[in-house]
């Protein structure tokens, strides 16, 4: 009795294996990956804050320009669809990808919190927080060299509201004032209206700024760095490794080749046309 239990429990098992085999062969050979999806759709939506040099948009025309929406229409053509800008903020452009509004963020900043929420690709660059002030304002002393040197009560910081700079310069204030607006036209203003004190951001959209403005504005790298981090596509949280990598490979070889460069130097070159 006991070899023919064995041997009908064999066939059954083997039966049973058999069935798993095809059955996650047919799933495998039917699935379908997140950009064959968006080629069937023929769209690529991205997710567009505004932040000079990265992401500009013409309020006249409503048309995108920065070298980070160059490298969406870019990854569109090797996908052979249409680029779609979805005009969002800082504030919710990691929801808005979370929901499914678009299919990848522009110039999103790696760090841990917005990795459990989203995917990343690798960076197109590095990316540091700097701060300019008026070098004729008193409340900046001439040797100020980190973030506790400008911590004081009275000062007033002006940043884009729900960026990455926000977050860290809001980590590490104790006494100074945090003044959060929508755009980066508004922490701009405030700073040249004498509203704040400081404008934080990126430090190479702040070098474009104080070439705009060499006869009164400088720039102050702070010691310890505020923040290094990569900046990069923000992509799905569902995204499977192979989709992952699609969008590495393509910005690996752009990196590689120094297109990201040049895009960042033509990008540059309309900021600093802008502001003549």
């Amino acid at each position: 009795m006991l070899p023919r239990f064995l041997a009908a429990s064999l066939k059954v098992l083997s039966a049973v294996a058999i069935a798993v085999t095809i059955s996650t062969t047919v799933r495998a050979q039917s699935a379908e990956g997140y950009w064959e999806g968006v080629q069937k759709a023929g769209v690529l939506r991205c997710g567009a804050a505004v932040a000079p040099p990265y992401v500009m948009r013409d309020p006249a025309t409503g048309e995108y320009s920065g070298f980070f929406a160059e490298l969406c229409r870019e990854f569109a053509d090797v996908l052979k669809v249409k680029p779609q800008f979805v005009d969002t903020t800082w504030d919710n452009i990691v929801a808005g990808l979370q929901a499914g509004k678009w299919d990848l963020s522009l110039a999103l900043n790696r760090t841990p919190p917005r990795a459990m929420a989203v995917n990343f690709s690798i960076p197109a660059m590095e990316y540091q927080i700097s701060l300019v002030y008026n070098k004729s304002n008193s409340k900046i002393a001439a040797d100020a060299k980190s973030v506790a040197d400008i911590d004081k009560p009275g000062i007033t910081l002006a940043v884009m509201s729900g960026t990455a700079q926000d977050k860290a310069i809001s980590a590490a204030i104790k006494q100074a004032q945090v003044l959060r607006l929508p755009g980066n036209d508004e922490t701009r203003l405030a700073l040249k209206s004498h509203r704040a004190d400081i404008l934080v951001d990126a430090s190479d959209t702040n070098a474009l700024f104080t070439q705009a403005n060499p006869d009164w504005a400088v720039a102050l790298n702070p010691t310890p760095a505020l923040a290094k981090q990569g900046v990069a596509f923000g992509l799905p949280h569902s995204l499977s490794f192979s989709d992952v990598d699609v969008v590495n490979i393509f910005l690996e070889e752009r990196v590689a080749t120094g297109q990201v460069d040049e895009l960042i130097k033509k990008a540059n070159d309309e900021v600093l046309r802008g502001a003549k």
